[in-house]
């Protein structure tokens, strides 16, 4: 059995295709540098993080971009030896005009290099590449409306793309649109002489669905699919699979899908979704309406799919039905396993089936683990060094943690609500503008931050500090600690429960006592639903330093350990 979701953790908007024997899964990365997470298969059941694709300056610039923006909704597909890859960067959001740029870059091999980015049209985001039989390339995408009010509810976009000329061609048509009806996320693919519109319905949150159109000119006319979903309410879309009407189940939000086909023939589909905090039974509905948390953020998860009369339909095999309700347990496809020494070694670090690529990070390596991320900007020389200490890390003080330009940062996804965070660093400041530590964020207005500065009373201390939805707190006192001793800081996460806790100097020494700085916090507000903001990612668990003098003092980390207590 799969065990959904797959891709734990913020990983939403998942695109899928199939090469030969090999399946790959794209998703948003938003303001996290680099650009677009790929992950690789073999089973659809355990997945590895491999290369970025876009992991240069020129082809991606996030620096300013606020929380949530960046890159939305990547699409990657394949076809003659290329692969294509569309994606936005939304620049402006949360206002009246939205700037969303859409771009392709291309590559031979999976793993790089890809190439510099070709601007597509900017009609909205979620873009999408469809290759058509007859050779003929088509984007389509969602409108953005900044009139007001708005003239619809929802708008899909195409126009065909000239890939020798690299660029759009042709008029930009309009293949849907409508007053009621919100779409996006948009996917176009063809079978049985029918081109399919896929695309995401009613927003991103708790009343997310996924609606399919079908026609057989893939400029439309489209007509939508209006089986009712179960537990249907008048008004609603007419969503192939939600969980809008099931507020008991696990797998919550769930909508935006793609669709790929097995070498024998068999049919999934990939889709995000959300775990809430509490996991919620009938009876705590009504009292917690609007109020869930999502700290995973929106994460990925697979469903099994068959075809009626040229429609797809979701199917538990479990019920040996089909349904509009997104399974946590799916059976895996039917063909013979391919398992040789390198799938066999890809299983034991995969991302999928309750796996996760290390537990401690020792950095001994010269190069950074691909499961970190940082934010807007490449960790390059002037942030951090793997060699000027060998076995540390030492990142060197940038900007403050506000910053949309510099910040000396990594960070790791939560993937569950119970996880324990460690790690040791040495560090000393002279002045309160010096900083370092472990954070367990959100974005740049939404934090908890356990780190040790420098007070002209105190000396050398420790404190932890809330910021949320920019309005900050110190949790604790600054509390004085010694000069020259190394600091291991640590982070209990239970439920939406956050605990940190610090011990100074030889762990094997009686005097190196373990505190707790600060009574248990609540960090439910580090989600989607919390953050005026953001909306779209999730809680990032990392370790950073800033250094407002603007001098680049160093901290060096010994270690970095996540381990995840729910297993």
């Amino acid at each position: 059995m799969i065990s959904n979701p797959i891709l734990k953790g913020f990983h939403p908007d998942p695109s899928i295709i199939r090469v030969g024997d090999e399946y790959y899964i794209a998703t948003s990365t938003f303001e996290w540098w680099p650009g677009v997470r790929l992950h690789h298969s073999k089973d659809l059941k355990n997945w590895e993080l491999i290369e970025y694709p876009l992991n240069r300056v020129s082809q991606l610039d996030l620096r300013g971009v606020g929380p949530s923006q960046g890159i939305w909704a990547p699409c990657l597909t394949y076809e003659n030896g290329i692969f294509y890859l569309v994606y936005t960067i939304v620049r402006s959001f949360y206002c009246n005009m939205y700037d969303t740029e859409n771009f392709l870059v291309t590559a031979t091999d999976i793993h790089g290099p890809w190439s510099e980015p070709v601007p597509l049209n900017n009609f909205g985001f979620d873009p999408s590449l469809f290759h058509d039989d007859d050779g003929k390339k088509y984007m389509v995408s969602m409108v953005t409306d900044h009139r007001v009010p708005k003239k619809y509810a929802g708008r899909i976009v195409l126009q065909e793309y000239d890939s020798k000329a690299q660029r759009m061609i042709g008029e930009a048509k309009d293949i849907f649109k409508a007053s009621d009806i919100f779409l996006e996320g948009p996917h176009i693919f063809k079978r049985n002489g029918w081109y399919y519109l896929f695309c995401a319905d009613t927003g991103t949150g708790e009343l997310h669905g996924q609606s399919i159109l079908r026609s057989r000119n893939i400029r439309g006319p489209y007509e939508m699919k209006k089986d009712k979903p179960e537990k249907w309410e008048k008004g609603e879309a007419y969503s192939i699979m939600t969980s809008r009407h099931n507020p008991d189940i696990l797998l919550q939000k769930a909508g935006h899908c793609d669709m790929v086909e097995t070498q024998e023939g068999e049919w999934y589909m990939v889709h995000l979704c959300g775990r809430p905090s509490d996991k919620r039974n009938p009876e705590t509905v009504e009292r917690f309406k609007n109020s869930r948390r999502y700290m995973l953020g929106r994460e990925t998860a697979i469903q099994k799919v068959i075809w009626e009369n040229d429609w797809p339909y979701l199917y538990s095999e479990k019920d040996e039905r089909v349904t509009t309700v997104p399974q946590e347990k799916v059976f895996e496809p039917t063909f013979e396993k391919r398992i040789d020494e390198s799938s066999k070694k890809n299983e034991e670090i995969s991302v999928g089936d309750n796996k996760r690529i290390f537990e401690k990070d020792d950095f001994d390596n010269l190069v950074l683990n691909p499961d970190y991320q940082s934010l807007r900007i490449p960790m390059d020389e002037r942030y951090l060094s793997l060699s000027e200490r060998p076995g540390y890390l030492r990142l060197f003080g940038r900007s403050g943690l506000s910053s949309q330009f510099s910040q000396s940062l990594i960070a790791r996804r939560m993937t569950s609500y119970n996880m324990e965070i460690k790690t040791c660093v040495e560090y000393e400041p002279k002045v309160f503008k010096q900083m370092a530590g472990l954070i367990f964020m959100y974005d740049t207005e939404n934090y908890l931050y356990l780190h040790i500065t420098h007070d002209e009373d105190i000396g050398k201390c420790i404190t932890l500090l809330k910021y949320e939805n920019k309005k900050a707190g110190y949790l604790s006192d600054y509390i004085p600690i010694p000069e020259k001793e190394p600091v291991r800081l640590k982070l209990t996460i239970n439920g939406t429960e956050a605990i940190f806790e610090y011990s100074v100097g030889d762990p094997d020494k009686s005097s190196c006592i373990t505190n707790r700085i600060a009574p248990p916090v609540d960090a439910s507000f580090l989600s989607d639903e919390a953050c005026n903001q953001g909306w779209f990612t999730g809680a990032m668990i990392g370790i950073c330093t800033q250094d407002l003098t603007g001098f680049g003092l160093n901290a060096d980390f010994d270690y970095f350990e996540v381990k995840d207590l729910s297993m």
